[in-house]
């Protein structure tokens, strides 16, 4: 019986780079933000139909497409998500975004090419799936960026069902393109939404003693909360509130009436993650209570740490050794990924995709001058479908060429 082929993947992919680049640069003019993301959806569905696959669209927004055998005995899901941040993009890139105020800051145009690179190879290699007994499902997610993210609606609707391992890849600007960073066990936090909202009279600013002076309470918030959440939980958890939006007040004369604070708080321990909401609330009420405003804490719980199975490891590291990729040690980030909601479900993997030109600028991710080496997405969709082939060999070695 005819394998598939690891040879035959890189071909394929390296005949289509030109498609691919036009591909994410028509993604990156035009970004959408989480569960808008209508023409990304449209656009991705449009190429694997191209493709010879049958794409079936969420019912919101987001892509998915199998290849191989319709009742298999081994079936691998590769994920990518898809939607943009509300970001105003600097780049000056030709291909830069066209919608105001949201961006490709993430990186996540690469993710839906390399994955749709990847789709394109395999797709070229169906009958031999099928023959094999063995497919894959493709998953273009929405909403990663968003607390309740896409991934939820993937599993909602029945697409990790039967599904014996799932990976994904991540863009790294702090690696080289070409190289691949890898970690077993947990590679992400956990990371939830903190909202909080205070209410009290306001009043003028010569004399706070008839008012509730909430913009000083909330201030107190924002500087005291993370302090005291270092001495209420084992620090080697990692737990981290950090707030990206604050607001209080119109006029630097007037101290007004409501307020509002909003962050993250990020986990690197899983269990202490499970916990931690009611302690966040208990502190913030705790400092608020003194000046006698009136506090509401909305605490959103958002996903667990990625954490990273010793095989998915070891196919992620074949399938970039087979794909001439160099695959070097990462650590554990602070940041938050939705892909761990698959990875409950199915063990895999997720790897940290180098995009820096080498010897070119680090840039960093949610940055609106975020600029990827376009060399990247060739290596994104080679090691996707490459880690596919290698979880299929690994199932059972005769199940994979090399050549």
């Amino acid at each position: 019986m005819e394998s598939p082929s690891y040879a035959a993947v890189r071909g394929s992919i390296a005949s289509r780079l030109p498609q691919l680049v036009t591909i994410r640069r028509d993604l990156h003019r035009h970004p959408e933000v989480s569960w808008a993301e209508e023409r990304t959806s449209a656009v991705i569905a449009e190429r694997l139909t191209e493709a010879g696959l049958a794409p079936q669209r969420l019912t919101r927004t987001g892509v998915v497409a199998d290849i191989g055998a319709a009742d298999p005995d081994f079936r691998v899901v590769l994920r990518a998500d898809i939607d943009a941040l509300p970001v105003r993009e600097r780049t000056g890139l030709d291909w830069a975004s066209v919608s105001p105020g949201v961006a490709h800051a993430c990186g996540h145009d690469v993710h839906a090419t390399a994955l749709l690179g990847a789709g394109f190879a395999l797709a070229d290699q169906v009958e031999v799936l099928r023959a094999n007994g063995v497919a894959v499902r493709l998953a273009f997610q929405p909403a990663e960026e968003s607390i309740p993210g896409g991934a939820e609606l993937v599993i909602d609707e029945g697409f990790l069902k039967e599904v014996d391992a799932a990976y994904a890849l991540h863009c790294d600007p702090s690696l080289d393109v070409g190289k691949v960073g890898l970690r077993e066990g947990p590679v992400t936090a956990a990371a939830d939404r903190i909202d909080v909202k205070l209410t009290g009279r306001g009043g003028h600013t010569s004399r706070p003693q008839l008012t509730e002076d909430l913009t000083f309470a909330l201030a107190k918030i924002i500087t005291e909360v993370p302090a005291l959440l270092s001495r209420r939980v084992d620090p080697r958890a990692g737990a981290l509130i950090v707030w990206g939006q604050v607001h209080a007040g119109a006029a630097g004369n007037v101290i007004p009436s409501s307020g509002e604070a909003s962050g993250t708080l990020r986990v690197l321990d899983a269990e202490v993650w499970a916990s931690i909401g009611p302690l966040v609330k208990e502190l913030v009420e705790a400092v608020a209570r003194p000046y006698g405003v009136g506090v509401e804490v909305v605490y959103t719980p958002g996903v667990p740490p990625v954490v990273n199975s010793a095989d998915g490891i070891a196919d992620l590291r074949t399938g970039a050794l087979q794909m001439g990729l160099e695959p070097v040690a990462t650590s554990q980030s602070m940041g938050g990924e939705d892909f761990a909601w698959f990875l409950h479900h199915a063990p895999g993997a997720m790897a940290r995709l180098g995009t820096r030109a080498p010897g070119g600028t680090t840039y960093d991710l949610h940055q609106g001058d975020l600029i990827v080496d376009e060399r990247a997405i060739g290596a994104g969709a080679m090691l996707l479908a490459g880690t596919a082939l290698a979880a299929f060999a690994r199932r059972s070695p005769a199940h994979v060429a090399t050549s």
